[in-house]
């Protein structure tokens, strides 16, 4: 009976001691993954603030702005939400803490919103609950180029400039550090820029050539592309915090459930061999 219960604690070290090695190596690979990531974003930041301040130049230096993407040029009827999980668990709560925020924002929302899906985890829940999806991107994050993110930008400006929808709102995980993570939400169209009026006026007019409308309208759908691009890289960054840290949680925790399990072992295989010694005493004394 004992030597079967000791086989039984062996196997389970076994057992443990495998996944401990699994774990252990998936935190490593996303580590990796995470270096590179936040490289990239990094990067991503330095060219979102060079668009965004030169839309920001345009709006303060000039009187003869588009007010099609500008807040309170229409009424707020119809809403697309852009949506950014991961394909693959083992992140902790990085998924579900994007989903109830979306969750509670889309049943928060008078009409029937739009939603496009950009990850698996995402689609899959909205489209269980029965949500329409309009459009939905399943390649990993870190794999979408700036390129394909025209692919996703456009469909919504297009949408958004025939008045089938009038606000995008984009529920993404911001990444604060390495340990901290927090889900955002960024309301990308109408977008609301604030007169800086501490900015210094330019000695010289600057002329926009064909027009201020034309190069407006230029840099607001690159705006739009790089902040989803910005928003995707970012949650892959945090994607991979989030699995190097719940890889490292369950990687300590395999190794305490290890120690745990040996010192069971011992203790078994200790009374195991004083019920023998017991045993062995008891004959020699029954030979008497």
């Amino acid at each position: 009976m004992a030597n079967s219960s000791m086989q039984d604690i062996k196997r389970r070290v076994k057992s443990v001691t495998n996944i401990e090695h699994i774990t252990n190596a998936m935190k490593l690979v996303s580590a990796a993954k995470l270096r590179r990531a936040k490289t990239t974003f990094e990067r991503t930041g330095e060219y979102l603030h060079f668009v965004t301040e030169s839309i920001e130049d345009i709006f303060n230096n000039n009187a003869d702005v588009p007010g099609k993407y500008l807040a309170g040029n229409r009424e707020i009827k119809t809403t697309c939400y852009i949506v950014i999980t991961s394909n693959r668990g083992l992140c902790g709560s990085f998924n579900s803490n994007v989903i109830k925020q979306a969750d509670a924002e889309i049943k928060a929302d008078p009409e029937r919103p739009e939603i496009v899906a950009i990850g698996s985890r995402g689609r899959d829940y909205f489209r269980k609950a029965g949500y329409d999806i309009c459009s939905e991107y399943m390649l990993p994050p870190e794999n979408i180029s700036f390129i394909e993110t025209h692919d996703i930008s456009v469909p919504v400006l297009e949408d958004y400039a025939a008045g089938k929808i009038d606000e995008v709102v984009m529920i993404h995980t911001s990444f604060v550090s390495t340990l901290e993570q927090r889900v955002k939400t960024v309301r990308l169209l109408p977008f609301e820029i604030k007169r800086n009026l501490d900015m210094m006026p330019l000695e010289k007019q600057v002329d926009y050539e064909p027009s201020t409308e034309e190069v407006f309208n230029y840099l607001v759908p690159k705006y739009v592309e790089i902040m989803i691009y910005s928003a995707i890289v970012e949650s892959a960054t945090c994607e991979h915090a989030a699995r190097r840290m719940a890889m490292e949680n369950a990687t300590d925790n395999a190794n305490n459930m290890i120690a745990d399990l040996t010192l069971f072992y011992n203790r078994a295989r200790q009374a195991a061999i004083t019920s023998e010694i017991t045993e062995i005493v008891s004959g020699a004394d029954a030979l008497k």
